[in-house]
């Protein structure tokens, strides 16, 4: 069996802060292989070695901070 990470930490190994890792699920930039459907309707997302390099290379194509302003004309 493969090992798995949780949320937490997989964002630690991909370098990115657990809020940054449940906004790109959202808006599904990135899914785990594996996920679990809890009784009271969350999801438990099980990261593998594999998920973390994908999301190392979502994190790559990314420009982070704040997107610039819109200029004044």
């Amino acid at each position: 069996m493969k090992k798995t990470y949780s949320t937490k930490q997989a964002a630690a190994k991909m370098g990115v802060s657990f809020r940054t890792l449940n906004r790109w699920l959202a808006d599904r930039k990135i899914k785990p292989t594996k996920s679990i459907e809890m009784p009271n309707g969350r999801t438990l997302w099980l990261w593998i070695t594999a998920d973390i390099a994908k999301g190392r290379k979502v994190k790559a194509q990314l420009r982070p901070g704040p997107k610039p302003k819109a200029r004044k004309r």
